[in-house]
């Protein structure tokens, strides 16, 4: 199957795979994990690395060309350098990313990069320290340092992701901007989506796209950007220039964006191998069977009744109820 036929029933081409490696984290984040999770305790259930190369080959010889590299928190893993090497050496894949909250990256990030890495999204809520230590609760300084090391190891593309909350780091908003704007990378912002609270919703909590655009407007003029003819991304989020500053700001408005789901390419695969076509629909599709004792083509079978009952749009609006939190889904 080539590339232009991996298409969901509304025609959108599929070609995006979010592969977790783990739900382990090194930080606790307030959106991601929930006091006291422990479900990285079935580690039986954890795809081995032979395993996900040969889901990896599967889905590329299917049409999936792009792939990142995602947890809880994916550089924990033992070994994930040589995986990240072993996956970029998997024929048809031309775009090998990573998501991380970069606690670890000051040592990994060149390693990383000569293992085939091509690029990484980085966490940063805040640069106050002290508001960082309340998102998080874990320490910034060490965040910082793993950014520069990523910059200096020269991968093709670093973006640095913020997750909006209301009361929590809304004024960080204009310096992280200004902090992403000098090193020439992509801020991006993200709303609060229901995957391990629905409270998260509340007004007292979400804080809208739209409302953090006010403040950028209030800083400089946002002019749209083409991100195609930039080749900044692979998903559904916005980006805008700043006409004074140059800097480069990219919106994720799951919540409160008409048409959102319309740019979606990508489904992604949990730690524990179940197959999710939609992060905001519950519906997942085991894929541990065929790995562990089907053929190729029974893992090809999974992937296309997956890519059949990707929805249309997301539940979050409606009735979603988080079954496992986001760690356990992968970021």
């Amino acid at each position: 199957m080539s590339a232009s036929s991996l298409a969901a029933p509304d025609g959108r081409v599929v070609d995006y795979l979010r592969l977790s490696i783990t739900d382990r984290c090194n930080e606790r984040c307030l959106y991601c994990m929930p006091e006291g999770y422990t479900g990285w305790q079935s580690r039986e259930d954890t795809l081995t690395d032979d395993e996900i190369i040969r889901l990896v080959t599967v889905a590329a010889g299917l049409g999936f060309r792009k792939f990142r590299v995602t947890g809880g928190e994916p550089l924990v893993r033992k070994g994930v350098v040589d995986l990240i090497r072993r996956i970029w050496e998997v024929p048809g894949v031309e775009m090998l990313g990573l998501s991380t909250n970069g606690v670890l990256l000051e040592k990994l990030a060149q390693p990383l990069r000569q293992a085939g890495l091509c690029g990484a999204n980085i966490s940063l809520d805040a640069l106050d320290p002290a508001i960082y230590h309340r998102v998080t609760g874990g320490d910034l300084s060490r965040i910082l340092a793993g950014i520069d090391a990523a910059l200096a190891a020269g991968f093709d593309k670093i973006k640095l992701n913020c997750v909006l909350m209301r009361g929590v780091n809304e004024q960080e908003i204009w310096p992280l901007v200004e902090y992403a704007a000098v090193r020439k990378i992509p801020m991006r912002f993200i709303e609060l989506m229901p995957l391990t609270r629905r409270d998260v919703l509340d007004e007292r909590n979400f804080f809208p796209i739209a409302d953090m655009l006010k403040i950028l407007r209030e800083h400089d003029e946002l002019i749209p950007v083409d991100k195609e003819h930039e080749k900044i991304g692979n998903g559904p989020a916005r980006y805008y220039r700043l006409k004074k500053s140059g800097a480069l700001v990219g919106v994720i408005g799951a919540l409160t964006e008409a048409c959102f789901c319309e740019r979606c390419n990508k489904m992604r695969v949990t730690a524990d191998g179940l197959l999710r076509p939609c992060l905001g629909d519950a519906l997942e599709f085991d894929l541990k069977p065929a790995l562990r004792g089907g053929t190729d083509d029974d893992v090809v079978q999974v992937f296309l009744a997956a890519l059949a009952k990707k929805p249309l749009a997301h539940g979050f609006k409606d009735v979603y109820q988080p079954a496992r939190p986001m760690t356990a889904i992968g970021g």
